[in-house]
């Protein structure tokens, strides 16, 4: 039975330290980050078979604070970023795929077009410019005759005002610190 509190107790040390790492470190998980996170799950399940709870949570604090100071040079060294996160990689330039990238990346044009259709484009040739962030994700740019109309557009267009300003019942202002804008029953809470 000792080992059911002490499961217990390292599973909340583990939840702590990740928020400790911040949001952003679970959310864009990067190179260092990805060798931090597996090596704070090796260590925090080990305790359990060797009695050594307290070194164990000691390892992981260290773990999250290497994983602190690396983001922290990050933001103060633009080399240090390059270094450990790498920079974005141009795949397509005006409508023309860059094949010496891809190659480069060891991905395929296959492999470029799905992720591409998985977006929501249908044509390369609508491309302005596509890059494989160093998070791996894909930022992408239209043409213009591809770019679809926002209301600013039709604004212009129409000489009106079409847009009204975030009324009292937005979901934004429950997150600015406001109560829901109608009453929530709490079990939904």
């Amino acid at each position: 039975m000792d080992w059911i509190w002490k499961s217990v107790l390292l599973v909340f040390a583990g939840m702590i330290l990740l928020r400790i790492a911040g949001r952003k470190s679970i959310s864009q998980m990067t190179i260092a980050t990805t060798v931090i996170m597996i090596s704070i799950g090796t260590t925090i399940v080990q305790p359990i078979a060797n009695h050594e709870l307290w070194k164990a949570i000691g390892s992981a604090a260290v773990f999250i604070l290497f994983l602190l100071l690396i983001e922290y040079l990050q933001l103060k060294f633009d080399w240090m970023e390059r270094l450990l996160n790498g920079r974005a990689k141009v795949l397509v330039e005006n409508g023309q795929i860059q094949t010496q990238n891809l190659h480069s990346l060891r991905m395929t044009v296959d492999q470029l077009e799905m992720r591409l259709r998985q977006t929501g484009i249908a044509r390369i040739s609508d491309l302005k410019f596509v890059t494989l962030e160093p998070n791996g994700e894909l930022g992408y740019e239209l043409m213009a005759h591809a770019q679809p109309v926002t209301v600013g557009d039709l604004e212009r267009l129409l000489g009106a005002k079409l847009s009204a300003p975030p009324g009292p019942d937005s979901m934004f202002r429950e997150t600015a610190g406001e109560r829901h804008p109608s009453p929530v029953d709490p079990k939904l809470q």
